[in-house]
């Protein structure tokens, strides 16, 4: 059984590669702390950091999480993930395949919400087959690929899932997990059409986060809009 947590690996590598945890944490976005703590074990990374740590130390994230793959280095930002990989803008693409972004300087939250960010482009790509999408009716242009933050759509969604997002998508379907900002907040939720144009916003951790309910003019006066359909998810963990 391997020994080694997934810090004592981080850590390992990354004193290989001559990094410091500065070096790391600026070099994808976090705080110095943040690496810290990942090399205690205090916490781990997910999601869009799980993807740029591998990527920075040229890791199998495979190897990072269980010690039991061979470690090896990335090629063109190609990165396993489940039944995905993420690419690069350089990544050939094969006839049914197309590269979507996956946004990691946007978070939705399934919590409490994040103030809506700016959307940056860093090159990151989720692979879909074409096949696919056209099946669900999603266009490529109008999807993307973010990550989740919070615990209110556990277990469904835990915290660090990434979701395909259908932009294209902005009619509410009764039931449906939509991404919708909130006054200037995102969060991810399932919907529910009400009588009179209200709207049931539903979350599958309904212990901790009650079913809202809101009328036709608290949508209006709150600034309640849909960003897009998720037809998509795929959970680390």
């Amino acid at each position: 059984m391997d020994k080694e947590s997934i810090g004592d690996r981080i850590r390992r590598v990354r004193k290989e590669l001559k990094l410091t945890q500065k070096d790391i944490a600026k070099s994808i976005g976090v705080s110095a702390a943040s690496v810290t703590q990942w090399e205690r074990g205090d916490t781990t990374p997910k999601g869009a950091n799980l993807i740029a740590l591998c990527n920075r130390l040229k890791l199998d994230p495979a190897w990072l999480q269980t010690g039991k793959e061979q470690q090896q280095a990335f090629k063109g930002n190609a990165e396993l993930l489940g039944n995905m990989q993420v690419w690069d803008s350089q990544t050939p693409l094969g006839e049914d395949e197309v590269a979507l972004p996956f946004l990691t300087d946007v978070n939705l939250s399934a919590g409490n919400g994040f103030v809506n960010e700016a959307e940056v482009d860093h090159g990151f790509r989720l692979r879909f087959a074409k096949s696919t999408l056209k099946r669900y009716q999603v266009e490529p242009e109008n999807a993307v690929c973010v990550v989740v933050t919070g615990n209110s759509m556990e277990p469904v969604l835990p915290d660090g899932s990434t979701v395909g997002i259908d932009r294209g998508c902005q009619q509410l379907i009764d039931g449906k997990i939509f991404a919708i900002n909130h006054n200037g907040e995102l969060f991810i939720k399932k919907l529910y059409k009400l009588p009179g144009g209200g709207l049931r916003i539903f979350s599958f951790n309904e212990q901790e986060y009650p079913p809202r309910e809101y009328s036709e003019q608290q949508i209006i006066e709150q600034k309640i809009t849909l960003i897009g359909r998720v037809f998509w998810y795929s959970v680390l963990l």
